[in-house]
């Protein structure tokens, strides 16, 4: 069970992550394919994937959000990635506004990487 979790929550963090860029760049161009149905469901059809995967895989290991550090990090590490996506997708009004907010949430996604792999924040000791 753990194996197949963590595999679905793997595969989904690595389509979140591609559908955002795409989409990120898609949005640069004003690229008509963002308005399509699929275009607008699919991210949130992977979401859910990735969000009951990490559930899972927290229930599965005993380790949860603002009891172990690291994914209490992961969480919030979470949270601005999606606000930050969000303002480089729609709500930011200029074109320097969207780049700083995709730069900023790639960036978040980086540390937001890092503490899953060494399962610890690396500022905390």
């Amino acid at each position: 069970m753990y194996m197949m979790a963590k595999h679905i929550h793997l595969t989904a963090v690595a389509l979140s992550i591609l559908l955002f860029v795409i989409r990120f760049v898609w949005s640069q161009f004003n690229a008509d394919v963002l308005q399509k149905k699929w275009a607008k469901i699919l991210p949130h059809v992977i979401d859910t994937f990735l969000l009951v995967s990490a559930i899972t895989l927290c229930v599965i290991l005993s380790q949860y959000p603002f009891v172990t550090a690291w994914v209490t990090a992961k969480l919030i590490g979470v949270i601005a990635y999606i606000v930050l996506g969000l303002f480089a997708l729609k709500k930011a009004s200029t074109k320097m506004g969207k780049w700083l907010c995709f730069a900023g949430a790639l960036a978040v996604l980086a540390f937001t990487a890092k503490v899953a792999i060494l399962k610890q924040v690396p500022f905390i000791s």
